[in-house]
């Protein structure tokens, strides 16, 4: 409820952009002019009736009066407190302002209303409760400020009026937030309206007050960690000077570094933007430690660093001759790749479209036979750096490309960080063993390898780690294999194929004296000259006491002869230097294992009965002689058909039984009682059946093998076999031809039968193989039975 009263007349005395209710005590500068002329006026009025000079004030708000004024009472003129004339005056009670009037002085006459809303006495509870929670909050907010002496005087206020008047003390208070709790009447919605203002300035205070102490806390432990980071430099300091070591050795200056470095301008760029992040990011942020040892990754990689070719073609060619005897045609394709280097480079084709000419090859033969050693010979011979890259078991396709740098011990794969290990960007890279990549569900890194290995992409070859572009272009990759199948095609398709397909005995011969001995006499503790050991001892080592493709066992057979020699010395059961002879080997290493078909008894050898052959094979230890026995079962035992043994493989069971058909429809042209072989079971076996076998290639064999069965002629001992058969007789060309005459040359075979149309790959052969051979290129298995069927001298039982 409000109430009105009689009308007032009273000067006004504006107050610009502030506002005073009723209840406040304030100073005003008598100094301006408005102020000075409603004092005066009210002192003038005041003289002629009883009481204190009466003003009204009246709130101005850019130029325009409010509707409600405070009726305020002039309680003391005198000096402020900075000297100036002023006036202390005490607001009364609400007036609601009329019409203007006249009136002495300068000043600006008014009538009003005096306005008073009344409050129920005795207070509902909802209003003593509005009370103590104005009380309460105050009481709060006073506290925090530090003012303890008003929190008492709040507290005695009872007056609901006063008490929501008592706000406009309250500096958080805008001047529009005061004109509304000026203008409401009511006592009641003026405490609520009070209490509502209080209570959200506390929020926001509360709001502010948390984020200024986590500012606080923040700006703290900055302060505290560049402290402690100072004195840490200062120790790190007198350390190093304790230690006579320079300031710059531990510089953490990435930007510096990254400015120094001479980059490409892509890879700078990068590199920039990252110190950039690591500038803005704290020491304790996770990312910090990513982005440092990214950093490092890229400086320490030597993106401009390139050795100079030795252009030497000459010199490069007796290097690889003085490092490895024979693998001609390996040498061969380095010195044709260095004579078109050496002309581009004169001729200012460096680079070409962003690529350089760099070589992808395909090193693919049994092992022993030197492949990762060549690596090294060509990387000196070339005048660069060597790194060997380990392939074999790699399952993950991460290895060559790298991890993301967002995992926990992320790094490049391993083509960079053999790029970084050799300090150079046109190293010679050995890919060992890349037919022993697998693949699960981690990737396939022989899939990774193609835009490694691919000369029109590899220039631009990112790393998942990087994330720049690395170029490869002029990288030499040797990559070496033993089984050229286990190769995914695609990949093979990127590389240029060399085959290196084994030894002579002759070459093993220079190796074993070139090479092997000198390194093993080393290995033995034995001074050069100590301990020599004869070529003919040599050549029985390699030709009896190992069979094999490669020279490892002959180097494992030499180091078991120097240290027995060695032993024996330190026992004093022999004196040095020595001499080993062909006739020593026997009581220093043993017997010979390998003693060729053609040096046994007659009696002895597996082709002195008939349905034996011999014929020649590949496998993944390179060439291999390989044995084909036949035999007829009894006709009363009722087994007939075809019997196959040996673990083959289903192409070479199909060979036996094109085989078997051939001499059926073929038999009384050749001569042969085919009628054994309607009722009595054939069986054909390979020995060794611990290995499996498979291929088109022994065809052949197997045919002369069921010939000399019922013809009951021997096939010759000096005579091995290789070619495909047809239904028709016809012999169909085969692979591996010059590992199997390699393989024939070893085991003292004289006699070789090809087919014809494999006559072009005996160019591959080494001359001093094909003139210990007699090689008969064959198109019919008629011609093959004449070559290896010896002639018939008495009837032998079919089934012998």
């Amino acid at each position: 409820m409000a109430s009105t009263s009689t009308p007032l007349t009273l000067p006004v005395l504006p107050l610009d952009d502030e506002v005073v209710l009723p209840g406040m005590v304030v100073p005003l500068d008598l100094s301006d002019p408005d102020v000075r002329a409603a004092v005066e006026a009210a002192q003038a009025a005041a003289r002629s009736q009883p009481g204190k000079p009466r003003v009204l004030l009246v709130p101005r708000i850019d130029g325009t009066y409010a509707a409600t004024g405070v009726l305020g009472t002039v309680e003391q003129v005198g000096r402020l407190s900075d000297g100036d004339p002023g006036a202390l005056i005490r607001g009364r009670s609400r007036v609601r302002i009329g019409a203007g009037t006249t009136g002495p002085g300068a000043a600006l006459w008014v009538e009003g209303i005096g306005v008073d809303g009344t409050v129920p006495d005795p207070l509902p509870g909802s209003v003593t409760e509005l009370v103590k929670e104005y009380k309460a909050l105050a009481t709060s907010w006073l506290k925090k400020r530090g003012a303890w002496q008003v929190v008492d005087r709040v507290q005695q206020i009872d007056d609901v009026s006063a008490l929501a008047d008592n706000s406009g003390y309250s500096p958080f208070l805008t001047t529009a937030q005061k004109v509304e709790l000026l203008e409401t009447g009511d006592p009641v919605a003026r405490l609520k309206l009070a209490t509502e203002q209080l209570r959200e300035h506390l929020a926001e205070q509360d709001v502010a007050e948390s984020i200024a102490k986590d500012v606080q806390e923040g700006v703290d432990k900055q302060q505290r960690e560049f402290l402690l980071r100072r004195q840490l430099e200062a120790v790190r300091k007198e350390l190093r000077e304790l230690n006579g070591e320079s300031e710059g050795d531990e510089s953490d200056d990435y930007r510096a570094r990254v400015e120094a470095a001479d980059l490409p301008e892509k890879v700078r760029e990068a590199a920039l933007k990252e110190v950039e992040k690591l500038e803005r990011s704290s020491d304790q942020s996770p990312e910090g430690s990513w982005i440092r040892t990214w950093l490092d990754t890229v400086l320490e990689l030597p993106w401009n660093e390139r050795t100079e070719d030795a252009y030497d073609i000459q010199g490069a060619k007796t290097v690889l001759d003085a490092e490895h005897a024979g693998l001609d045609d390996v040498k061969e394709r380095i010195t044709e790749y260095l004579a078109v280097r050496k002309r581009r480079a004169d001729r200012g084709l460096g680079v070409v479209g962003g690529r350089r000419g760099g070589a992808v090859l395909a090193l693919v033969g049994p092992p022993g036979v030197g492949k990762t050693s060549l690596g090294e010979s060509v990387a000196h011979a070339m005048g660069r750096k060597f790194v060997r890259v380990a392939l074999g078991g790699v399952r993950d396709e991460a290895e060559i490309r790298g991890h993301r740098r967002t995992y926990v011990g992320a790094l490049p794969g391993r083509i960079v960080r053999a790029v970084k290990e050799a300090g150079s960007m046109n190293p010679v890279v050995l890919l060992d063993e890349i037919d022993k990549v697998g693949s699960d569900f981690r990737g396939d890194p022989a899939a990774a390898l193609l835009e490694v290995l691919d000369p029109a992409q590899n220039h631009t070859f990112r790393d998942h780690y990087l994330e720049v572009e690395l170029d490869l272009s002029d990288v030499v990759f040797l990559a070496t294999a033993n089984v050229l199948e286990a190769i995914p095609e695609a990949l093979l398709d990127r590389m240029e194929l060399v085959r290196l397909d084994g030894y002579t005995e002759d070459e093993k011969v220079v190796i074993a004296r070139d090479h092997l001995l000198p390194r093993q006499l080393e290995r033995a503790g034995l001074a050069e000259g100590e301990v020599t050991i004869e070529e003919s001892a040599l050549r029985r080592l390699a030709g009896e006491y190992t069979r094999e493709a490669g020279v490892r066992t002959l180097e494992r057979s030499i180091a078991r002869l120097l240290r027995k020699v060695a032993a024996q010395h330190e026992l004093g059961d022999r004196e040095l230097p020595f001499a080993v002879g062909e006739g020593d080997l026997r009581g220093l290493i043993g017997r010979p294992h390998h003693v060729p078909e053609s040096a046994q008894d007659p009696a002895e050898r597996r082709t002195a009965v008939p349905g034996v052959a011999t014929g020649l094979a590949v496998t993944g230890a390179g060439g291999d002689v390989l044995y084909v026995e036949a035999s007829l079962a009894d006709p009363e035992t009722g087994a007939a058909g075809l019997t196959l043994t040996g673990q083959l493989g289903d192409v070479m069971k199909e060979s036996a039984q094109i085989a078997l058909s051939f001499l059926r429809s073929h038999g009384a042209e050749l001569e042969l009682p085919v009628a054994d072989l309607k009722d009595r079971g054939v069986h054909i076996h390979f020995p060794a059946g611990a290995v499996p076998k498979d291929g088109p290639s022994a065809g052949i064999t197997m045919t002369t093998a069921l010939a000399s069965l019922l013809s009951g002629r021997l096939v010759r001992t000096d005579v091995a076999m290789t070619g495909e058969v047809s239904l028709t007789g016809r012999v169909l060309p085969i692979g591996g031809v010059k590992q199997k005459l390699l393989a024939a040359h070893r085991a003292g075979i004289t006699t070789v039968v090809i087919p014809k149309r494999n006559e072009a790959d005996l160019d591959d052969v080494p001359a001093e193989v094909l003139e210990k051979l007699e090689v008969h290129p064959v198109t019919d298995v008629r011609q093959v039975l004449e070559i290896a069927l010896s002639p018939a001298e008495l009837p032998v039982p079919a089934a012998a």
